[in-house]
C-alpha cells in the first residue's frame, strides 16, 4: 500500500480515538459502514471520495483545520498510481498450487478458441474453501501470454453483508484500465457501462470476478463483445446465468492432497510417516483451505509430528477447532455462506448433520423438518445452489467438515428436546419404510397396502430395491438405535421384513449384524420360534456373505435347537438346511447329505414350497460333489421342471434365484462331461435371469462360470466379454469372482 493511504488511515484512526469514538460508533454517526472504516484505518481500502470523507469528518464533529488535514490526506491517496481497491494487475500467492489438471486444461482450451467475437464466460463454484480463487489466479498466470492486454482481478467482496454493486464494480475496472478522471466525468455515472463495454470488446483481456454474491451482481460485468475471457468464481453455482461454461470444484483427490501436505510441510517430515499424512489429509476431508490449514500449522510447529496432528484431527467435536491458523479458521470460511441462507435453508443445513449415513434424498430430509416433499426438495436446492451441499443424482450429501460445521451450529441453535424429536422421527420414518420395501421381495406380501401412505414411490419391487440400497447406511443406523433403545419388536420386524431381500444385495457387507443384532432382540422378547427364524437368518449371511462355514455350523445348531424348543418344525427345516449347506461347503458330503434330506421332509411336511426348492437344489449340489454327475444333472433337471409347474404359487424373486443356481447347477454338469456348448447355454441363461432380476452379486458369479465354459469351448472374445462385464459390475458384485475375472481378463490379453 502507498504511504499516503497509510498516512490516512493512521489519521483517521487517530481522529477518532481523540473523540472517544469506537467504529461502530463512527459508523452509525457518519453512515460510513463498520467494515469500510475498518478497512480504511488499516489500508485495506484506498482514500475514499471526497464526500465519504466528510460525512466522516462530520460524523467525528471535526474543526475546519483537521478537516481539510482529513481531506489532503484523502487526496494525496488518490494521486498518482491509484489503484481501486480489490483490482490487482497480477495474480499472487499461487506457487504451491496442486492438481486440478482437468480444469486448468480445459481453461486452457477455452482461452485457445478460434472463434473471438463474443468472450468466453466460465463459472467456476463450489463449496467454500475448494480453491475457486486458488485456481483463477493459478490459471490467470498460465494464460497470461494469451491476454497481451492484460489480466485483472476484482474482488467482489460477495460474501460481505454490503458488497459492492455493479455500478462502483464497473468504475473499478475502468479506473483500473486508466481512464483518466475527465472522461469518467464526461461519461457519467450512466455512461460508465457503456464505456466498460466499449474497452473490454476492443482489447483482449482476462477479467477474473472472484467471489461473486449472485447473478445480479455479475451479470452487469460480463461483456458483450470482443476477444477476451471472465472467470467468474463464486460459492454459489449462479445457475441463471446464461451462455457460460460451467467449471465445479470438489475437494482434491488423495494423490493431489498428500501433494500439497507435502509442499507445505517439508519431504522429509511428509516421508517420516505417510500414513499419518494420508490421515491427516481425510480428516481435512481432502478440502484445499483445510489442507492448507493443516500444512501451515505443521510448518510452524517444527516440533510436531505429522502423526500428532493426525491424532489431534481423529477427534471429531475437536476438529473444526483444530483446524485453525492464525487467523485463518475453516469454520470461518462455513460461516460466510451460513449467514446467507434462508432461516428454512439454515434450519435444514443444521438437521441434515442428522443423517447417520453419507447422503440423503428428498423424503429423508422431508422428514426432519416436518415439510412436504417438493418443499424440502427446493430448500435441498438452495443448499446446492449456496454451495453446500453436493449432488449424486437424487441423493444429496454434505461434505464430512461441512456436516461437522452443520453439527456445531444444531448444538448451538436448537435444544436438546427438538434435535432428539427430529433423529427419532427420522429413524422412525426409515425402519418403517425399510419393513414396506423390504416386504416387496417376502411371500405373501409384495406391493404396499393400498392404505400405505408414504413419502417414498415403493409402486415396484426394482424402486423398493433401489431406495433399500440407497438408504441402507441410514437405516441400519436407525436399526442400531432401535436396539439401544431396547426396541427389540421392531428390530425383528425389520429383520423379517428383510430377509429374502438380502438375497438381492448379498455383498452389501451388513446382513451379519443386521440378522446377529434380530437374533439377539429376539431372545430378549423370549419367543423361542423368532430366535430360531433369526437365528436361521444368521446363519446364512455368516455363510454366504462371509464364507464362515464353522460360525455358521454354530448358529444354525444353536436355531434347531431354538426350533426343537418351540416345536417349529418349519425352522427346523431351514435350519437342517443351512447346516447342510455349510457342510457341504467344506467337503463333508455325507452329513451334508442327510441333513438336507432331512430338510426337505420337513418343508414337504409345512408346505413350505419355497423352502423344498432350496432343500432340493442342494441335495443335487452334495450329489455333483460326490461325483454322481448323472445323478446330480438329473436332479437339477427335475428340480427345474418342479419349479416351472409350481410358479404361479412362488414369490418371483425367490423363484428367480432358484432359477439361476438350477441353470448355473445344469451348466456345471455339463462341463464336467465336457458339453460345453449346452454348458454355455445354461449359464448364458443363468446370467440373463440375474441381469433381469438386477442380482448383481449373483451375476457376477455366473459371469464367471460362463466366461470359463466359453473359453473350454473355443470362444475366447465372448469369454473376455464375461469377464469384463463381470470387473464393470461395481460395489455390488461379489468380491471374489470379479477378483478372478479380472485376473483371467490380464491372462487372456497377455502377449
Amino acid at each position: 500500500m502507498s504511504g499516503e493511504q497509510a498516512a490516512f488511515g493512521a489519521l483517521l484512526r487517530e481522529f477518532r480515538l481523540a473523540a472517544s469514538q469506537t467504529i461502530e460508533g463512527l459508523a452509525e454517526a457518519s453512515g460510513v459502514s463498520v467494515r469500510g472504516i475498518g478497512d480504511l484505518e488499516r489500508g485495506r481500502r484506498a482514500a475514499p471520495q471526497r464526500r465519504t470523507v466528510a460525512a466522516l469528518a462530520d460524523g467525528l464533529g471535526l474543526a475546519e483545520a483537521p478537516r481539510e488535514r482529513l481531506l489532503t490526506a484523502a487526496r494525496a491517496g488518490r494521486d498518482g498510481g491509484y489503484r481501486p481497491v480489490g483490482v490487482r494487475a497480477f495474480p499472487r500467492g499461487v506457487d504451491d498450487f496442486v492438481g486440478r489438471e482437468g480444469e486448468l486444461a480445459r481453461l486452457a482450451a477455452l482461452a485457445e478458441r478460434e472463434v473471438v467475437a463474443q468472450p468466453v464466460v466460465v463459472a467456476v463454484s463450489g463449496p467454500p474453501g475448494t480453491g475457486k480463487t486458488t485456481l483463477a489466479l493459478h490459471a490467470a498466470r498460465g494464460l497470461a501470454d494469451r491476454f497481451p492486454d492484460g489480466q485483472l482481478v476484482l474482488d467482489l467482496r460477495g460474501t460481505d453483508d454490503d458488497p459492492p454493486g455493479p455500478a462502483e464494480l464497473v468504475l473499478r475496472v475502468l479506473k483500473a484500465l486508466q481512464v483518466s478522471d475527465r472522461d469518467l466525468s464526461q461519461a457519467g455515472p450512466q455512461g460508465h457501462p457503456e464505456l466498460y463495454r466499449q474497452l473490454l470488446a476492443e482489447r483482449r483481456c482476462l477479467l477474473v470476478l472472484d467471489n461473486a454474491r449472485d447473478e445480479g451482481q455479475v451479470r452487469p460485468l460480463l461483456p458483450a463483445a470482443g476477444a477476451g475471457m471472465v472467470v467468474v468464481t463464486s460459492r454459489r453455482m449462479l445457475t441463471g446465468l446464461d451462455s457460460v461454461h460451467r467449471l465445479p470444484l470438489g475437494e482434491l483427490d488423495p494423490g493431489a492432497a498428500a501433494e500439497l501436505l507435502t509442499s507445505l510441510v517439508g519431504a522429509d517430515r511428509a516421508d517420516a510417516d505417510p500414513a499419518a499424512l494420508r490421515a491427516v489429509a481425510e480428516r481435512c476431508g481432502h478440502l484445499p483451505l483445510a489442507l492448507r490449514v493443516a500444512g501451515n500449522w505443521l510448518a510452524t510447529r517444527t516440533g510436531w509430528s505429522v502423526r500428532r496432528l493426525a491424532d489431534r484431527l481423529a477427534v471429531e467435536e475437536r476438529r473444526l477447532d483444530a483446524l485453525a491458523a492464525g487467523d485463518v479458521r475453516v469454520a470461518a470460511a462455513f460461516d460466510l455462506s451460513y449467514r446467507q441462507l434462508t432461516p428454512a435453508a439454515a434450519r435444514l443445513f443444521r438437521r441434515l448433520a442428522l443423517v447417520p449415513g453419507q447422503d440423503t434424498g428428498a423424503p429423508g430430509a422431508a422428514r426432519l423438518t416436518g415439510s412436504p416433499v417438493f418443499d424440502a426438495e427446493d430448500t435441498l436446492e438452495e443448499l446446492v445452489e449456496a454451495g453446500l451441499l453436493g449432488t449424486d443424482g437424487d441423493r444429496y450429501r454434505l461434505h464430512d467438515l461441512l456436516r461437522l460445521y452443520a453439527r456445531t451450529r444444531l448444538e448451538a441453535e436448537e435444544s436438546a428436546r427438538e434435535v432428539g424429536r427430529a433423529r427419532t422421527g427420522l429413524f422412525r420414518w426409515l425402519l418403517e419404510t425399510a419393513v414396506v420395501a423390504g416386504r416387496w421381495f417376502e411371500p405373501g406380501h409384495g406391493a404396499p397396502p393400498p392404505a400405505w401412505r408414504g413419502t417414498v414411490d415403493l409402486s415396484t419391487a426394482g424402486r423398493a430395491r433401489a431406495w433399500l440400497q440407497a438408504e441402507g447406511d441410514n437405516w441400519l443406523a436407525a436399526l442400531r438405535a432401535a436396539e439401544a433403545a431396547g426396541e427389540h419388536a421392531t428390530v425383528v420386524e425389520v429383520a423379517e421384513a428383510l430377509h429374502w431381500f438380502s438375497d438381492q444385495w448379498i455383498f452389501w457387507g451388513h446382513w451379519p449384524e443386521v440378522f446377529g443384532t434380530a437374533a439377539r432382540c429376539a431372545r430378549a422378547l423370549g419367543d423361542p420360534t423368532l430366535e430360531a427364524t433369526q437365528l436361521n437368518y444368521h446363519a446364512w449371511a455368516l455363510l454366504v456373505c462371509e464364507r464362515r462355514h464353522q460360525d455358521s455350523l454354530l448358529r444354525s445348531a444353536e436355531a434347531l435347537a431354538a426350533a426343537e424348543r418351540a416345536g417349529d418344525a418349519g425352522q427346523q427345516a431351514w435350519a437342517h438346511m443351512y447346516q447342510g449347506w455349510a457342510l457341504q461347503q467344506i467337503d463333508d458330503l455325507g452329513p451334508a447329505a442327510d441333513h438336507m434330506q432331512r430338510a426337505a421332509h420337513l418343508f414337504e411336511t409345512v408346505g413350505d414350497l419355497h423352502g423344498g426348492l432350496q432343500a432340493r437344489h442342494g441335495r443335487a449340489i452334495v450329489l455333483a460333489k460326490q461325483g454322481l454327475t448323472e445323478e446330480a444333472h438329473a436332479f437339477y433337471r427335475d428340480t427345474l421342471a418342479f419349479l416351472e409347474q409350481v410358479s404361479d404359487r412362488l414369490e418371483p424373486h425367490i423363484a428367480d434365484i432358484t432359477r439361476v443356481g438350477l441353470h448355473a447347477g445344469l451348466g456345471s454338469s455339463f462341463g464336467v462331461l465336457e458339453r460345453w456348448p449346452e454348458a454355455v447355454d445354461q449359464l448364458t441363461t443363468a446370467v440373463a435371469i440375474c441381469r433381469a432380476s438386477g442380482n448383481t452379486a449373483l451375476e457376477s458369479r455366473q459371469l464367471v462360470h460362463l466366461g470359463n465354459a466359453l473359453l473350454s469351448a473355443g470362444r475366447p472374445a465372448e469369454a473376455r466379454a464375461a469377464f469384463a462385464r463381470c470387473v464393470s459390475l461395481g460395489v455390488h458384485a461379489d468380491p471374489r469372482p470379479v477378483a478372478e475375472a479380472r485376473e483371467l481378463l490380464a491372462r487372456l490379453d497377455a502377449p
